[in-house]
């Protein structure tokens, strides 16, 4: 029997992993599930901001996303993941689909400064962001350090600069998706 496709994009904050993972998405005809979408989901129906979620939330809403994944892995739909994939918090679920899927990683990379300026830039063009995410703590978290440690999986894995376009471009990472090469 055919494993469904299990597409992981990962990175750094600001390093363009969901205007990839939309990109990629759409190019494949897959259904894309984002954890920071999800949350935002939830903010929305409570008629909250980040500041009013208490630490449950976060844990419910990743759990959530852990559940959306199985749920369609399991029906055989190929799907698309994004979320800024720290090794050790994410590398036991997502091993959890090692047999179940055919799993793919792709790992957004810029430089720390870039990824830096893109993010203060974020905050300046994005006010509303606020409500969602707290995107103002991450600043002293080692998410925006050199100490941020990507997923690390024995699978295949394709690094793609997202400096200014895509290096490797869309035609190499979708053939990479569908060859694992």
């Amino acid at each position: 029997m055919e494993k469904p496709l299990l597409i992981v994009v990962t990175g750094r904050p600001a390093s363009g992993k969901t205007s990839l993972a939309h990109l990629l998405a759409m190019e494949i005809k897959c259904p894309l599930i984002s954890r920071d979408e999800l949350k935002e989901g939830y903010v929305n129906t409570m008629r909250l901001a980040h500041h009013q979620l208490n630490e449950k939330v976060n844990s419910d809403i990743y759990k959530t996303f852990f559940e959306v994944i199985d749920l369609l892995i399991s029906k055989k739909i190929s799907v698309v993941i994004e979320a800024a994939f720290q090794h050790k918090l994410w590398e036991p679920l997502l091993a959890k689909f090692l047999n179940r899927a055919e799993i793919r990683i792709i790992i957004c990379k810029i430089p720390l400064e870039i990824a830096k300026e893109r993010f203060s830039r974020r905050l300046l063009d994005q006010p509303e962001r606020k409500k969602y995410h707290d995107d103002t703590a991450i600043d002293h978290t080692v998410l925006l350090t050199e100490d941020y440690e990507m997923i690390n999986l024995p699978l295949p894995t394709l690094e793609v600069d997202t400096s200014d376009k895509y290096s490797p471009d869309l035609k190499r990472i979708e053939s990479f998706i569908n060859s694992g090469n």
